[in-house]
């Protein structure tokens, strides 16, 4: 279970629900049939040993959330997968309503099957995992991975463009455009060689963002290079 805000909103559960199922409660501390709701579905997903997820958004300290849900009446509760709304309800609702809904949320044996090839992270068990569902974001991305690894940049670029973005996509896309690496030791050097160009020239401009986006946003240089690259575009 997780307390999810506006602004993590993105991450902890469009992003998160392209590999596993999210169910979003709409609560509020004043709402009596949402602290009824509250622990069924914390039961109710418990039960489900990790293969749905449960987020809980408080909407009087999120409005935006509870904004793009358009709700009406709290509680709320939305399941999500693959960035998606694929099932709801509105109120108060029995253990066994409940159970019900988060029971059909759970992976087909097909799916399954995908999620064991994808964590085998081979290739032939990765382009398996492919054949069965064609946009898993985690096929797509660790295969995408492994072209990079083996030169196969183009290819791997190609694969990405099946899927949606995301933090993922963006950085294996990044490696497969620059060939860097996030420990390169001439990833500064080349930073420091783009930087005059990148006002004038849009290829530069996307090999400078693509190599902050290897870089990363722990790298206590990324927000350095970021702010040197907005001055010198603006």
């Amino acid at each position: 279970m997780a307390d999810v805000t506006d602004a993590t909103f993105a991450t902890q559960v469009v992003e998160r629900s392209n590999t596993v199922a999210v169910v979003v409660d709409l609560w509020a501390p004043w709402c009596g049939p949402c602290k009824t709701l509250g622990p069924i579905l914390e039961r109710a997903v418990a039960a489900a040993d990790g293969k749905v997820e449960l987020a809980k958004v408080n909407v009087d300290e999120n409005p935006q959330t509870a904004q793009a849900f358009q709700v009406q009446g709290i509680p709320a509760v939305y399941a999500m997968r693959g960035g998606k709304v694929v099932d709801g309800f509105v109120g108060a609702q029995g253990e066994a309503a409940v159970a019900e809904f988060v029971r059909r949320l759970l992976p087909t044996e097909q799916e399954n099957e995908v999620e064991a090839l994808v964590a085998a992270g081979d290739e032939a068990s990765l382009r398996r995992a492919l054949e069965l569902d064609a946009d898993h974001e985690g096929a797509v991305v660790g295969l995408a991975d492994l072209l990079v690894a083996q030169e196969r940049r183009e290819e791997a670029l190609e694969l990405l463009e099946r899927i949606p973005e995301t933090a993922e996509v963006r950085r294996v896309a990044a490696l497969a455009r620059t060939g860097a690496r996030a420990g390169d030791r001439d990833v500064e050097t080349r930073l420091e060689n783009l930087l005059g160009r990148v006002k004038a020239d849009p290829a530069a401009r996307q090999e400078f963002v693509d190599l902050l986006e290897i870089m990363g946003a722990d790298d206590p240089r990324t927000p350095v290079y970021r702010r040197r690259l907005t001055a010198q575009i603006y």
